[in-house]
């Protein structure tokens, strides 16, 4: 017997278009939102405090309205961003794996086979919890960087993913 190793034809190979992705809930996007409205009102509070405690300091007096006014761009900005990625957010559960997809910049798509699968465990915050949604995450053999969150599920695709997925871990035991 003798090894051979036959050249793939890329034209053969499985088109990533043709992989029927699912969305997350629209309801993590409210998360996002709010998420980005405490980060930046946190900015916006730190300089209003300054501007009270500053009352000698005319030259903090003289930039506040412009420091305002940039933190307001920026919280519209990530909004924006924010909005954008979120059409990206997607996911595919297949046959032997599932596949995660997300980045409006840079696109980041992970793959993690069944087999490969450690542990799984579903989260949710507070605010997931008022909003019925959940996070999926699965954990993978090896290397770090295999390790795939689905953010954004509503709280009965998440439990129901979870125990398809522990139901295929099981029967590999």
């Amino acid at each position: 017997m003798s090894f051979t190793n036959h050249q793939i034809q890329i034209e053969d190979l499985p088109k990533i278009e043709n992989i029927e992705y699912h969305a997350v809930s629209k309801r993590y996007l409210t998360i996002l939102f709010i998420n980005a409205f405490l980060f930046f009102g946190a900015f916006i509070a730190a300089a209003i405090a300054i501007k009270i405690f500053a009352i000698n300091d005319s030259s903090f007096h003289d930039v506040f309205w412009y420091i305002i006014s940039g933190i307001v761009l920026l919280l519209i900005l990530q909004v924006v961003i924010l909005k954008l990625g979120f059409k990206k957010r997607k996911y595919a559960l297949r046959e032997k794996d599932i596949i995660c997809s997300q980045g409006l910049f840079i696109n980041k798509t992970t793959s993690l086979p069944f087999n490969r699968i450690q542990h799984i465990e579903v989260s949710r915050g507070l605010l997931e919890r008022k909003l019925n949604i959940s996070t999926l995450k699965m954990y993978s053999a090896g290397e770090s960087g295999g390790d795939i969150s689905i953010k954004g599920l509503p709280k009965d695709v998440a439990d129901a993913q979870y125990a398809f997925l522990t139901n295929i871990i099981n029967e590999r035991s």
